[in-house]
């Protein structure tokens, strides 16, 4: 990957706020190295680490506390030096934070197998870092039992010191001696206990004098009497010393044997910290991860420039290398223009470096091998270079290096020099990079530019959108129209003399000016197909949220459509399960009263009621979800086929056929329907005749077919209170309390008619109109006796 283009995209800030996001010292180093890669699978990978560490960061981070960087504390210790205490409470810290590393990976639940490869590998010295336990207490103090010989030195030392004190504490407290001290203490000087003896007396008490006070006031004298304790304080204290410098060379020893397995271990974990941080980075952002492509397709959807704030900058979309590799963009110097190119040619570094882009969720990038870019000005006095001269030299730069599939970015291609020469150099600049497909973005003031876009097949125009009457771009950019100069308006707009302007303006040969017309004009028209397509688009939305609503309805009426239907047929086995107890009741009361003449004949009746009722009982899950039979034809219906009534679920038997309507007995009912409501089942089989017995077996069948609802619509008044007289007594007969009369509303006739029929009636207790859910007016519920 070129890194001149580095600096001009300030790639370095992108690494540095990578680096904010790491734990570790290492990871942080990683952060600010990190070199994007011109390896398309390599790249994906990165993208599919990112991709787990932000699934995993969603729930929790991974425990990088108590790591450090121990590659000065490994070097030194393979050079056999001795470790001090300070550098080994590092390298145990660093151990526990590797241990927690990769238990932490080891126990997700998550499937992150990218991650969990990588952390595997970590090696957990278990001796090493008991050993090391062993010596440094929780507190990062050297253990007094680090080893047997130092408990044993230890203990004799603490012995020493006591004698030591106990013997002055008596010397201080003698009551001979009390003028002699400045204070009755015990203090240290020079690693030997002393205590603090007056000036003037230094003659009348026989000692070592080891110190005096700043003011000379106060001699800090060992007595005589103790001088052979202090020396053996002395001694353990400096068996104490070799001790320990025993323990830490044989614990920088071990620490020399694993110091590869230490320094893998420390580049895994820095490699993780690094993978974390890209997931920070993309949390930050508000980043997606963009498909990635080998066709050099760039599709970027709101793409903000990273570095600049997210509540300011303006998304813009790109595209390039699908129908054109060759992007010009055009317009005003008013900064939108290199905006808009270091977006692209920074979010392409950050794709390649692993990193998910501030951009719509559907964005599309390639992976370039390589990114030059030649941007900003670059007149240098040091080396007497113009700006011309220095943007040619980096130019050349380019041109010997790029390859086919890099990615160039030029700012003012050709400016500095002659407006026809750098047009033409600027066209063959271009051409140049066209004929190797090279994907370039440049931006450019020359007109004649803007027309061999519009005429070279895989060139674009593209402009950032500028608004004449704040004077001001509005940052947008858009693919397919060239950008005018505007220079006559701005000027006009920033209080240049008209008749300066008007005099220009003359100046201007007049195919620039109908250009720039033109150019306006169709800059117009675009923002009025965009604020068109919002319109369509917003619209759009509304009738897809309009379908899944009534769609989400229409799936609750079915279904509440088929709880209605499982309580219905409840209802109707509620019924049939009293008619056969009531029917049985009425049979074991017929067994009692008949003799045994036809008893064969009167069980065989019996028997037949018993089927006929089972064949009445609906199982509650038996609910017919799709149309039976087919149906019903004029011509092909007759007297006594059976047909399936859709409006009652039902089958029933034809009774006659009135034109385009059939009289259907259903049960106990009996109603009219349409042909269209109905399906042919079958024709109905002949009924084996059954002489004797016949009060059972009819007694049984009006208690199958009895319904707790009849429907009298169609009918006369007088009808009507024929068929409704003989189902209350049916009704009344099998057990039945109440029943639903549907009379319909219509003109009211027979509602009238029939209730005051009910009001007379011998078996009607009360009547009333039924629930809105029942029918409401056009429906009768009567109380029956």
């Amino acid at each position: 990957m070129d890194t001149e283009s580095f600096k001009v995209l300030e790639y370095e800030k992108i690494t540095n706020w990578l680096a904010s996001f790491a734990a570790s010292v290492r990871g942080k180093e990683r952060c600010r190295s990190v070199i994007p890669s011109g390896n398309y699978d390599e790249v994906v990978r990165l993208h599919a680490e990112t991709a787990e560490a932000v699934q995993i960061q969603q729930m929790q981070s991974p425990p990088f506390g108590g790591i450090y960087d121990l590659r000065a504390i490994l070097k030194k210790a393979t050079m056999s030096s001795v470790l001090e205490l300070d550098e080994l409470r590092s390298i145990m810290s660093t151990m526990g934070g590797m241990r927690n590393v990769k238990y932490f990976f080891r126990d997700l639940v998550q499937d992150v197998s990218l991650l969990k490869d990588m952390a595997r590998p970590i090696e957990i010295l278990g001796t090493l870092e008991r050993h090391l336990k062993d010596t440094i207490d929780e507190h990062g103090n050297f253990r007094d039992d680090a080893s047997p010989e130092l408990r044993r030195i230890t203990r004799e030392l603490h012995t020493a010191q006591a004698r030591v004190k106990d013997r002055l504490s008596a010397i201080l407290h003698d009551a001979a001696n009390q003028k002699y001290f400045q204070e009755a203490i015990v203090t240290v000087r020079d690693e030997r206990y002393v205590i603090p003896v007056k000036q003037e007396y230094r003659n009348y008490f026989p000692g070592v004098i080891h110190d005096q006070s700043s003011s000379g006031a106060t001699l800090f004298v060992e007595p005589l009497a103790t001088v052979e304790l202090n020396n053996t304080v002395r001694q353990m204290g400096l068996a104490r010393e070799q001790e320990i410098q025993r323990i830490l060379q044989k614990l920088s020893g071990e620490i020399a044997q694993s110091a590869a397995i230490l320094a893998e271990n420390c580049e895994i974990l820095a490699e993780i910290d690094l993978i974390f941080a890209r997931a920070g980075l993309a949390r930050e952002m508000e980043a997606y991860p963009p498909t990635l492509n080998r066709d050099g397709v760039v599709r970027l959807k709101r793409a903000r420039h990273p570095l600049l704030s997210k509540d300011k900058v303006v998304p813009i979309d790109i595209e390039l290398g699908k129908n054109f590799s060759i992007l010009l963009i055009t317009g005003p110097n008013t900064g939108g223009k290199t905006v808009s190119m270091k977006t692209l040619g920074l979010l392409a570094l950050l794709a390649q470096s692993g990193c998910f882009l501030p951009t719509a969720p559907d964005s599309e990038l390639p992976v370039y091998p390589n990114i030059y870019a030649d941007i900003g000005d670059e007149q240098s006095i040091e080396q007497s270079l113009s700006t011309f001269s220095a943007h040619t030299r980096n130019i050349v730069r380019i041109i010997d290096k790029a390859q086919q599939g890099d990615l160039i970015l030029l700012d003012e291609v050709g400016a500095g020099t002659d407006p026809d020469e750098g047009a033409a150099l600027a066209r063959s600049i271009i051409e140049h990079f066209l004929q190797r497909d090279i994907a370039v973005l440049a931006t450019t003031h020359y007109a004649a530019l803007k027309t061999y876009a519009y005429t070279q097949t895989g060139v674009e125009n593209a402009s950032v959108e500028f608004d004449l009457k704040t004077l001001r771009p509005t940052y947008r950019l858009l693919i397919g129209i060239p950008g005018a100069s505007n220079a006559f308006s701005i000027s006009r707009q920033l209080g240049l003399p008209q008749e300066i302007v008007a005099r220009a303006e003359i100046y201007v040969n007049e195919e620039h000016t109908h250009f720039e017309r033109v150019v306006n004009e169709l800059e117009q028209e675009k923002k009025d197909y965009e604020a068109r397509n919002r319109v369509l688009y917003d619209k759009e939305r509304e009738i897809t949220a309009v379908e899944a609503r009534l769609r989400s309805e229409r799936e609750t009426l079915a279904a509440s459509r088929q709880e209605l239907l499982h309580k219905a047929r409840e209802e109707a086995n509620n019924i049939v399960r009293e008619a056969r107890r009531s029917a049985e009741e009425t049979i074991k009361s017929l067994k009692d009263q008949f003799d045994d003449h036809g008893v064969k004949e009167r069980r065989k009746a019996i028997q037949e009621a018993r089927n006929r009722l089972d064949e009445a009982y609906v199982p509650a899950h038996t609910v017919r979800s799709t149309p039976v039979g087919k149906p019903v034809r004029p011509d092909d219906i007759q007297t006594g086929d059976i047909v399936y009534i859709d409006s009652l679920a039902q089958e029933g038997t034809v009774l006659s056929v009135q034109g385009h309507e059939l009289a259907v007995q259903v049960g106990g009912l009996r109603t009219i329907v349409k042909m269209s409501a109905c399906r042919f089942v079958k024709r109905k089989a002949p009924k084996p005749r059954v002489e004797k017995v016949r009060i059972a077996a009819s007694i049984s069948r009006k208690a199958a077919e009895i319904r707790p609802q009849i429907d009298v619509r169609g009918m006369t008044v007088s009808e009507a209170e024929s068929v409704l007289g003989k189902f209350i007594d049916d009704a009344v007969f099998t057990g039945l309390s109440k029943i639903l009369l549907i009379h319909g509303k219509g003109t009211g006739a027979l509602r009238q008619g029939l209730q005051e029929y009910l009001k007379h009636h011998r078996s009607v207790l009360s009547f009333a109109f039924a629930d809105i859910s029942e029918g409401g007016t056009g429906a009768t519920v009567v109380e029956l006796k």
